[in-house]
């Protein structure tokens, strides 16, 4: 009996021990393979391109997963597309901060259920808490709780925005103070609801200001551009979407299917955003918009984020997102235009979060105007979340 006791303490120490040695080895490994860039830094572009990127006063991108990876984003990787460090350098002046709480194993653009996670396994490896590794809706608040302790440690360099008033506080102390950054908490996919309405509630407490339907799978909300039944709205997805425009929460229809898009836009109340897009008209893809869809959004104050990864906009640098903004611009105006990157969202990104000014320089290459730039690069979500968010 000693012997079996002893032996069964080995091998809970040696289990304990390969646990310790994965969460630290495992997780970098994952982020570095799977987050990379086609053009690394550093960047280089014009002087006139430099200098009007260095004007700009409120740089913004509406969608990165780097809560996702065990990443300390208050230090500098050369790895990944954002951390805090760079974001300052870049000038960025806000961040959305996009949580993925479950993704399909083999996962594609075409037709993926949720019979299947390939989340929960990395979760357990970067030691999440074990409250958050089968459940998704703690894997949200998680991730939250995440970025929420970056802002505490950061020294006061970047803060969490959640309304209105917070938003202005923090433009005002940047007019003195570039060194600082910020960031909005987003949910990509409400399956993070658990199919309770309540949780709605929960998740805004927790911090997040945008949710979307849906990701890579059909759910209790409705159908995705990549599931199985490409369907619109549930009665549940219908009540959702009216319990967030009724907080305020940001209605983010990225991953849509083309039906879902359509309820959203009959039912929507307030502007809708896509965080994270191409467009038909430039590149044809299942995740892309139509113009009707571009149309639509647009006539109702939202935002078209421009994605910056190859299956977005049929090339693998600045100058093919450059053209998609392009292609947005001549259709419904630069007001409805932005930036939403996709960076660590487990695709290679055209750069990382430095290689801004890349997209400025494509942008006057095809003769967008200075004040179209501003717009496209951050005036226009700084405006929309000036009027969207919250109040207090």
């Amino acid at each position: 009996m000693k012997i079996f006791k002893r032996s069964l303490l080995g091998l809970i120490g040696l289990i304990v021990v390969f646990y310790f040695l994965a969460t630290l080895l495992v997780p970098e490994m994952v982020d570095k393979r799977f987050n990379t860039a086609s053009l690394e830094p550093p960047y280089t572009v014009t002087e006139q391109a430099q200098n009007l990127y260095d004007s700009l006063d409120f740089v913004a991108d509406m969608h990165c997963d780097a809560l996702l990876w065990k990443r300390d984003i208050l230090k500098r990787h050369d790895f990944g597309g954002v951390d805090i460090p760079r974001m300052i350098e870049a000038n960025m002046a806000f961040q959305a901060f996009t949580i993925v709480t479950k993704s399909p194993k083999n996962q594609n653009f075409d037709r993926n259920t949720g019979d299947t996670d390939q989340i929960t396994l990395p979760f357990i490896l970067q030691g999440r808490p074990i409250k958050s590794w089968f459940n998704l809706k703690n894997r949200a608040i998680a991730q939250c709780d995440a970025l929420h302790q970056f802002e505490e440690e950061s020294d006061g360099n970047f803060v969490i925005i959640k309304s209105q008033a917070e938003l202005k506080e923090y433009l005002t102390k940047r007019i003195t103070n570039h060194r600082m950054t910020s960031g909005l908490l987003g949910v990509e996919g409400m399956h993070a609801l658990n199919g309770e309405l309540e949780n709605v509630d929960d998740l805004y407490d927790a911090g997040i200001r945008m949710m979307a339907p849906v990701h890579f799978f059909d759910n209790k909300l409705g159908g995705s551009a990549h599931g199985v039944s490409k369907e619109g709205l549930t009665d549940f997805g219908k009540t959702v979407i009216k319990k967030m425009q009724e907080k305020d929460m940001i209605v983010d229809i990225a991953h849509s299917s083309p039906k879902l898009l359509d309820d959203v836009l009959d039912i929507a109340t307030k502007p809708i955003i896509s965080s994270h897009t191409g467009v038909q008209g430039q590149c044809s893809s299942v995740r892309n918009l139509s113009d009707n869809h571009i149309k639509r959004i647009a006539a109702g104050g939202g935002l078209i984020s421009i994605a910056m990864f190859e299956t977005a906009s049929c090339g693998a640098d600045a100058a093919s997102t450059a053209e998609a903004i392009k292609y947005c611009i001549d259709l419904v105006g630069a007001d409805y235009v932005a930036l939403g990157s996709d960076f660590d969202g487990a695709v290679q990104t055209h750069t990382d979060v430095t290689g801004l000014p890349l997209f400025v320089e494509a942008l006057l290459k095809l003769s967008v105007s200075r004040s179209d730039i501003r717009k496209v690069m951050g005036g226009n979500v700084k405006r929309f979340l000036l009027k969207n968010l919250p109040k207090n």
